[in-house]
C-alpha cells in the first residue's frame, strides 16, 4: 500500500537535515573561520546527530525515520517496505534535500557558496587524498550507521523508545570522527543536494558507493543474524 504520509514525512524529514546541517557549516566557517577548528568541529556533529535523533523521534512511528536512500535501500532488499514504497521514500528524501539546498542557496548565497552549501569535498590531506581511502570509510561509517538503526528500531528486542537517541549519537560521532577525513556523508541525498547548488562534483561516486554498499552489507548481516531469528522465534 503507498503512504503519502510516510513519503511526506521522509521529505520534510531530510529538508531538515539538509538545512540544519549545511547551516551549521555556514555559522562555523563565519564564526570559526574557513579552516575546521574544534568548536566547529563540535558544532557541525552536534548540529547533524541532533536533527537526524529529533526527525527519527519525530516521524519515526508515521515513516520509519530513514531520512536517507541507504537506510531505504536495504530496508527494501529485507522487506520492511515494498519496493513502490521504497522508491517513494528515495524520491522524496531526495527531493526534500534539494529543497532544503536551494533555500540555503536563497537566504545564503555569499557565505553557503564559500562552504559550497554545506556539500562534501572528497578524501581530505589525512587520508592522503585517496578516493579509494575515502569510499572505504564512507562504507565503514554508514555499515555502522546502518547496523545500529537495525538494531535500535528494527529488532524486536532493542529498549523501547531509546532508538532516536542512540542512532542521533552515532550520526554525532560518525561525523565527530568522519568530518576531518571525508566530510561524513554516509547519505546520498545529504551529497546531492548541495552538489546541485555548488555544482561541485569532484569525488562524488564515492559519496553514493560507499553508503549504498555499507548500508546494504550492514542491512542484510543484521537482518539474517539477529533481527530475522529473533522475529522467527517470537512467530
Amino acid at each position: 500500500m503507498i503512504s503519502g504520509r510516510a513519503w511526506f514525512a521522509e521529505g520534510l524529514s531530510t529538508f531538515a537535515l539538509v538545512f540544519f546541517g549545511p547551516l551549521s557549516i555556514i555559522v562555523s566557517s563565519t564564526m570559526f573561520g574557513d579552516q575546521l577548528s574544534l568548536e566547529g568541529l563540535l558544532i557541525i556533529s552536534l548540529a547533524h546527530g541532533s536533527i537526524i535523533g529529533f526527525m527519527v523521534y519525530a516521524f519515526g512511528h508515521v515513516s520509519g525515520g530513514h531520512i536517507n536512500p541507504a537506510v531505504t535501500i536495504p530496508m527494501i532488499i529485507t522487506r520492511r517496505i515494498s519496493v513502490l514504497n521504497g522508491i517513494g521514500y528515495i524520491a522524496s528524501q531526495i527531493i526534500g534535500a534539494i529543497i532544503a539546498s536551494f533555500t540555503l542557496k536563497a537566504i545564503f548565497p555569499v557565505l553557503g557558496a564559500k562552504v559550497n552549501f554545506g556539500g562534501h569535498l572528497g578524501p581530505s590531506e589525512l587520508i592522503g587524498k585517496s578516493e579509494m581511502s575515502g569510499f572505504a570509510l564512507e562504507l565503514l561509517f554508514t555499515f555502522f550507521l546502518v547496523t545500529v538503526i537495525f538494531m535500535t528500531a528494527v529488532h524486536k528486542k532493542a529498549p523501547a523508545g531509546m532508538y532516536g537517541l542512540v542512532i542521533g549519537g552515532m550520526v554525532f560521532l560518525l561525523h565527530l570522527v568522519g568530518i576531518p577525513l571525508t566530510g561524513a556523508s554516509m547519505n546520498p541525498a545529504r551529497t546531492l543536494a548541495p552538489a546541485l547548488a555548488s555544482q561541485y562534483w569532484d569525488y562524488y561516486w564515492m559519496y553514493w558507493a560507499g553508503p549504498i554498499i555499507g548500508g546494504i552489507i550492514a542491512g542484510l548481516i543484521m537482518h539474517y543474524v539477529f533481527v530475522k531469528k529473533e522475529e522467527s522465534s517470537t512467530a
